[in-house]
C-alpha cells in the first residue's frame, strides 16, 4: 500500500464539513559551516530493518499499538508547550505530524542525539526498541493512508537534501519503507531557487492553501525536511445552514466578539468529566473519524490543560452516552505556525540543534545539524449541508425542549482517528475571529 499524492486523493464531494492542512519543516545546516564538498563514502553502519511489505489490517494495527500511548502523551506535552509559546491565543496543529517528521530524523541519527529525540517524542527505551519504534510508525502511515476510508487523508515527507551530499542507501531505503519518504536533490547554494522549490513543493502537496512555509532560507542550509498531512472529512450529519446565526464568543472576561453560531439538535456521544471540569461531545465523520468538543467549566480552562494524559482520552470514549443535546458550535477558520526549536528543547531534545549532533546516520558523517523547525496548520469548520441533508427530525420528538451545550467561550478540539486511536489533530479556539 502506497501513500496517496495529495493531488490523486478522491475529490469528488464538492462540500466541506473540515479542512486540515499541517505543515513540519526542518532545516538541517553543517555543524561545521566551512563544509560543503561531497561525501562519499561505503560505509553504511545501519541495517534496514525487515517488515511485511502488504500486511493485513488487523496486523498493522497490532504493530502500531505500541507507539499510540507515547504519541497521544507527546501531543499533550507538545501542547502545553504551545500554550507557553502562545498564551491567550489560538493553538491548533498536528501532533502526528510532528512526531512524524521527528522519528524519521531519529532514524538518521545516532547515540545521543537518537535518544533525545525518541524520549522527547515520549518513548521509554527501557520499554520500547527503535526497531518497534519505527515499524509502529511504518504500519499506522499505512493504516491512515487507507485508500478504502471516506475520510481524505494524504500524509507524506520530503527530504529536500544539497546536490553535494550523497545520503546513505540504507538511509533512503529505510525513510521510503518506514516513512513513506522521498529524498529531492537540490540547490541549495542558490537559496533563493532552493526556497522557490520548496515552496512550490509545498503549494502542490496542499492544494495550495499553504502557499509558503519559508520566507527565507539561510545560504549554509543543506537539508530541509517537510511533513505534510492533508486532511478533509464530512460531517456524518451536516449542520444546517439556515440555523446559522449571529452569537457572541466570550474570549475573556473583556473580549466579547460577535460570531457565526452553526446550530443542531441532535443525538450526540456525551460525557461530562467532573474531575477535569468539562463537559465532552463527540460528532463524528462519515468515516472512522470523529470530533472531540471539550469545554471547560468556567475558569477552569488551566486545570482542564494540566489534567491531560494519555489514558484521558481513551476514559472520555468510554464514558460517552448518547443522549439528545442542541448543540452550537461557532464557524471557525484559524492557523497556527510554530517554531518548534524551542518547544522540544524544552521537552530535552537539544543536541540534534547544537554542533554535538550526531545524523551519521543520513550521510555516514557527522557534519549536520538541525536549524530550524516549522509547523504551519490550517483549519476550517463549517456547516457542510444543504437544508436537506440536515434533516434529523426522525430523531427526536418534534415538540420537546432539549438541553443545550454552547461552545461560546474558549474550547479545545480533538480529530481522532477512531481506527487507530491516535490524535490527529488538535486546538484550542480561545478567538474563533483571529486567523493567527
Amino acid at each position: 500500500m502506497q501513500v496517496q499524492d495529495p493531488s490523486e486523493c478522491n475529490l469528488k464531494r464538492i462540500m466541506k464539513a473540515i479542512l486540515w492542512q499541517c505543515l513540519l519543516l526542518a532545516i538541517l545546516y553543517p555543524a561545521d559551516p566551512s563544509v560543503r564538498q561531497s561525501d562519499h563514502h561505503n560505509e553504511e553502519p545501519k541495517v534496514t530493518y525487515l517488515h511485511e511489505q502488504h500486511p493485513r489490517e488487523e496486523d498493522s494495527l497490532a504493530f502500531c499499538q505500541h507507539i499510540i500511548p507515547s504519541n497521544t502523551d507527546f501531543a499533550f506535552r507538545f501542547y502545553r508547550q504551545a500554550t507557553v509559546q502562545t498564551p491567550g491565543k489560538n493553538i491548533f496543529f498536528s501532533p502526528i505530524s510532528v512526531s512524524a517528521a521527528f522519528a524519521l530524523l531519529a532514524l538518521g541519527s545516532r547515540a545521543t542525539t537518537q535518544a533525545q529525540l525518541l524520549e522527547g517524542l515520549a518513548f521509554n527505551l527501557t520499554n520500547n526498541r527503535e526497531e518497534e519504534i519505527h515499524h509502529g510508525f511504518h504500519h499506522l502511515l499505512l493504516l491512515l493512508n487507507r485508500p478504502d476510508s471516506q475520510v481524505e487523508l494524504c500524509m507524506g515527507n520530503t527530504l529536500f537534501m544539497d546536490k553535494n551530499l550523497k545520503p546513505l542507501k540504507t538511509f533512503l531505503k529505510d525513510i521510503e519503507n518506514f516513512y513513506m519518504g522521498k529524498i529531492i536533490s537540490s540547490n541549495f547554494q542558490n537559496s533563493t531557487e532552493a526556497k522557490k522549490e520548496i515552496n512550490d513543493h509545498i503549494k502542490n502537496k496542499t492544494h495550495g492553501k499553504i502557499n509558503q512555509i519559508l520566507t527565507d532560507l539561510d545560504p549554509n542550509s543543506l537539508m530541509v525536511l517537510i511533513n505534510y498531512i492533508y486532511f478533509k472529512a464530512y460531517w456524518e450529519n451536516p449542520f444546517n445552514m439556515k440555523g446559522t446565526h449571529k452569537d457572541y464568543f466570550y474570549v475573556n472576561a473583556k473580549t466579547l466578539v460577535e460570531v457565526k453560531m452553526m446550530i443542531r439538535d441532535s443525538f450526540y456521544e456525551i460525557y461530562s468529566d467532573n474531575k477535569l471540569s468539562c463537559k465532552v461531545v463527540k460528532i463524528p465523520y462519515k468515516g472512522n473519524v470523529s470530533a472531540l468538543f471539550i469545554l471547560p467549566s468556567e475558569g477552569k480552562m488551566k486545570w482542564l490543560e494540566d489534567g491531560l494524559m494519555k489514558d484521558t482520552v481513551p476514559k472520555w470514549k468510554k464514558s460517552l452516552k448518547r443522549r439528545r443535546m442542541e448543540v452550537h458550535i461557532p464557524k471557525v477558520s484559524i492557523s497556527g505556525t510554530y517554531d518548534l526549536k524551542e518547544m522540544v528543547m524544552n521537552l530535552g531534545v537539544t543536541d540534534v540543534f547544537s554542533d554535538q549532533a550526531d545524523l551519521s546516520g543520513i550521510t555516514g558523517k557527522s557534519n549536520l545539524k538541525v536549524s530550524r523547525v516549522i509547523h504551519k496548520a490550517l483549519l476550517n469548520i463549517h456547516e457542510n449541508g444543504t437544508e436537506a441533508a440536515a434533516v434529523t427530525g426522525t430523531e427526536f420528538a418534534p415538540h420537546s425542549v432539549p438541553p443545550v451545550i454552547k461552545f461560546n467561550r474558549p474550547f479545545l478540539l480533538l480529530i481522532v482517528d477512531e481506527y487507530t486511536q491516535s490524535i490527529l489533530f488538535m486546538g484550542k479556539i480561545v478567538n474563533p475571529l483571529k486567523n493567527e
